[in-house]
């Protein structure tokens, strides 16, 4: 049996042939990026780049697909190409080691590929990746915040400007329009985020925000959904 004998049926032929000859770009492979990554692997999205310049940390492990008592330590993008190329040896897989920003975003050829999934933690490098999508006609999806939550079923994809209860879509919002960046559409958990009260920093008396797996993993494997779906979407029903 091939690795989507059973998902022909749901995507059909023509389907699973134009995701195998798609490219999607995934920036951040953390607690979103990795499920994220790892669904498009499994539905034979042909060639996968992912990007991130951290390594997998002992307080990932409670939901980051890539860390493991085994990787603590090891590149996350690398450990997230391994996974992709296991899954699916034919798949064109690249790991970037490195942090989107103004210094390194020349590395990187938007235009090489059909879909960006936007799964980066800081605004500056998400406005800075959002904007220069939108300036080369790269189709970019992006994810909002997805920690101090914890009910997987409230994961809703919306355009930016129409979400609430997000303080990172917020900050988006703001900035984007700014820009002129007039549509977006994001991954985001309708879940107020829950205030914490344990583990605030002396200094500044902010806590570093609490997380679990149910929301940042839904929330990729929704991201990959939408790109599958969007890439497929002119495929002839079968």
């Amino acid at each position: 049996m091939s690795l989507l004998e059973r998902s022909i049926p749901l995507l059909g032929e023509s389907g699973i042939e134009k995701l195998n000859k798609s490219s999607v770009i995934v920036f951040g492979v953390g607690g979103v990026g990795s499920w994220c990554a790892e669904a498009l692997a499994r539905c034979g999205v042909g060639s996968i780049t992912v990007v991130d310049g951290d390594i997998a940390s002992e307080t990932n492990r409670n939901r980051q697909l890539i860390a493991l008592n085994s990787t603590l330590g090891k590149s996350k993008a690398d450990l997230s190409a391994e996974r992709i190329k296991d899954i699916n040896p034919n798949c064109n897989v690249k790991a970037l080691n490195l942090f989107y920003s103004a210094e390194t975003k020349d590395e990187i050829d938007l235009t090489n590929y059909d879909f960006i999934a936007d799964c980066i933690d800081t605004v500056t490098s998400k406005i800075l990746l959002i904007t220069t999508a939108k300036e080369k006609g790269v189709e970019i999806i992006s994810s909002m915040g997805t920690g101090n939550r914890i009910d997987p079923s409230k994961i809703a994809v919306k355009d930016v400007y129409s979400t609430a209860g997000d303080p990172l879509a917020r900050v988006m919002r703001k900035e984007l329009k700014a820009r002129d960046i007039k549509a977006l559409k994001v991954v985001f958990s309708e879940e107020p985020p829950k205030e914490c009260i344990e583990g605030r920093n002396e200094i500044t008396g902010r806590a570093t925000p609490s997380s679990i797996i149910f929301v940042p993993a839904t929330a990729g494997i929704r991201m990959a959904f939408e790109i599958v779906s969007e890439i497929i979407k002119d495929c002839p029903a079968e």
